[in-house]
């Protein structure tokens, strides 16, 4: 790899386009485990009808997103970004598979047992995504825009990936006996290869691609472990995202649908909003804006989740 004799830069970005591939890898494993378990409530409710999964395990979910971030913006400067996402990683591919264990260890049946330790892996979820979402976040900062952009691309194609390929195990297993059964534990065999997939790429491939190495020398030079201000915006919106699933209570609850478009395409604003803010703003203005974020974020997704199924 050349560099200019001015700034440092790389005049040649090898491996380039690689890195940004397993960053988009990256970003799908970084919710895929938690959207797997989302993926297959129908399966939770059929094995667990009075114990309201899909209310539990997303309330479950985000306290323990919100704690562990809270303990790592605290421990920022004695934090290694390298081995803290690994570590995300390692935990959401164990916590899948040992969703298939479980299941395979009770038989596929329900009864309290079996839903404590499914929740106790839940939680574990929670941890990884404090863990990985922070962490890679604070790593590709250093990096050229294109990362991130590639990793945030990844975030968002987890829940289109992972719809498609629920129904694609659906259907698989439509007319067999105990077929909703059978098409979640092949589901979250996926997931769990996914997973698996981001260690592997993020152990051993995106540390030896020689833009990355560059980028990381020149972190290490600079004496950056981490990033503190995006562990704390992590934490803000997680916060927030939380306080505002409880929101959508009697009077507070928007149940017009047109009311609900519009406020998700109002989430289109945001955009130039960060955009001029971080440009022209201080940071008083960006954790309003991360705040606002992380509100409307939680708010909408208990509005559409409660009013569309009503028809």
């Amino acid at each position: 790899m050349g560099y200019d004799g001015g700034g440092g830069h790389p005049t040649r970005f090898e491996g380039k386009f690689k890195a940004t591939m397993v960053c988009w890898i990256q970003g799908l494993g970084s919710l895929v485990a938690w959207n797997s378990v989302v993926s297959i409530e129908d399966y939770y409710y059929d094995l667990f009808p009075k114990y309201h999964p899909s209310r539990v395990l997303t309330l479950l979910y985000q306290p323990f997103v919100v704690g562990t971030v809270a303990i790592l913006t605290y421990n920022e400067a004695k934090v290694d970004t390298w081995k803290r996402n690994l570590a995300g990683f390692i935990l959401f591919c164990l916590g899948t598979f040992f969703l298939i264990v479980l299941d395979l260890a009770t038989s596929g049946k329900g009864g309290i047992g079996p839903y404590i330790g499914i929740c106790a892996l839940v939680a574990s979820f929670g941890v990884a995504d404090a863990l990985v979402l922070g962490g890679m976040v604070g790593d590709l900062s250093f990096m050229c825009p294109e990362f991130m952009q590639s990793f945030f691309a990844g975030l968002a194609a987890s829940g289109t990936v992972t719809s498609g390929l629920r129904l694609i195990a659906k259907a698989a297993f439509e007319n067999a006996s105990s077929g909703l059964r059978k098409g979640a534990m092949l589901f979250l065999a996926i997931s769990t290869f996914l997973e698996f997939l981001c260690i592997l790429l993020y152990a051993i491939v995106f540390p030896k691609l020689p833009i990355v190495k560059y980028y990381h020398s020149k972190a290490a030079s600079e004496g950056s472990k981490t990033v503190n201000a995006d562990l704390a915006a992590a934490g803000i919106q997680a916060n927030q995202d939380l306080i505002s699933r409880y929101i959508p209570l009697g009077c507070l609850k928007l149940e017009s649908r047109k009311g609900i478009m519009i406020a998700i395409l109002s989430r289109f604003l945001l955009i130039p909003a960060f955009y001029f803010t971080a440009k022209y703003g201080d940071q008083g203005w960006m954790i309003l804006l991360v705040s606002l974020l992380g509100l409307i974020n939680g708010y909408l997704t208990v509005c559409i989740m409660t009013v569309v199924p009503e028809g």
